[in-house]
């Protein structure tokens, strides 16, 4: 991998790192060289990411927190810094949750409970890392989706939440420009995830692939290629930007459905 000599001695922080996109690009960060700390809720699963990765424990640190417990957040991020004695590198918010219910269908509650964890949770870790030891050139890659740029079906909550992380991507690569952090935004279309096969039947799933040019779900290790290179210096004049991985989704139109 090329941009592995450019990640050697970084430190990213990754939220949702055990599971999913946060996973893959947790892999991805750590075979480029650099020390990854995963942030998930299920401790459980923090613990069986890190034996996952065996061959670079001395460069991986796991905790449990919740992404919307401000005091937490910044404790982990306090506790990385003198873990690995160097300042932050980096920052993919990759924890969040999503919901398939039509909007006559979506209580109040359910819409809350959305938005506090996407966005809230997104907003969070970025207010913190701005605050802790960082390098002076780093990065924040947030994910949103799709679905917070297009009206898809019962996505009245999951659509508004990643609309909503989109705007606080721009805001916040306008403000922290100043502070020398890059704030970009990837926004995937369907990706094989436990949380999406646990959404999406089969009928579902084959509507989606339809209307994909490249016929396929996306797989959270090409998520992780587009992820890596925003977080790198790679992309060091890149911000306020939202990258689409979907296989061609947002631009194909009704003519995604022509097979012929």
């Amino acid at each position: 991998m090329s941009a592995a000599p450019l990640l050697a001695d970084r430190i990213y922080v990754v939220t949702g790192g055990a599971s999913g996109i946060g996973l893959a690009t947790s892999a991805w960060l750590l075979e480029a060289g650099a020390s990854v700390a995963l942030i998930d809720l299920d401790g459980d699963r923090v613990a069986a990411a890190r034996k996952a990765f065996a061959d670079a424990q001395s460069r991986v640190l796991g905790l449990a927190a919740d992404v919307c417990d401000e005091a937490a957040i910044r404790a982990a991020l306090s506790r990385i810094c003198d873990h690995f004695d160097r300042p932050l590198s980096g920052l993919v918010n990759s924890a969040g949750i999503a919901r398939n219910i039509h909007s006559l269908d979506t209580s109040a509650q359910t819409f809350r409970e959305v938005l506090d964890v996407n966005v809230v949770g997104s907003f969070v870790p970025c207010q913190a890392f701005a605050s802790a030891w960082r390098a002076p050139e780093a990065a924040i890659v947030n994910l949103a989706s799709v679905s917070g740029m297009i009206g898809n079906t019962g996505r009245a909550a999951y659509g508004a939440s990643k609309g909503a992380v989109i705007a606080l991507t721009k805001v916040l690569a306008t403000e922290f420009a100043a502070l020398g952090i890059r704030v970009n935004a990837v926004s995937p279309g369907p990706v094989r995830t436990p949380m999406v096969a646990g959404l999406h039947t089969a009928e579902f799933a084959a509507r989606w692939t339809a209307r994909i040019p490249l016929r396929r779900y996306a797989e959270p290790e090409e998520l992780a290629e587009a992820i890596g290179f925003l977080v790198s210096p790679s992309a060091s004049y890149v911000t306020g930007e939202v990258l689409a991985v979907d296989g061609g989704y947002l631009s194909a139109g009704v003519d995604a459905t022509d097979r012929s």
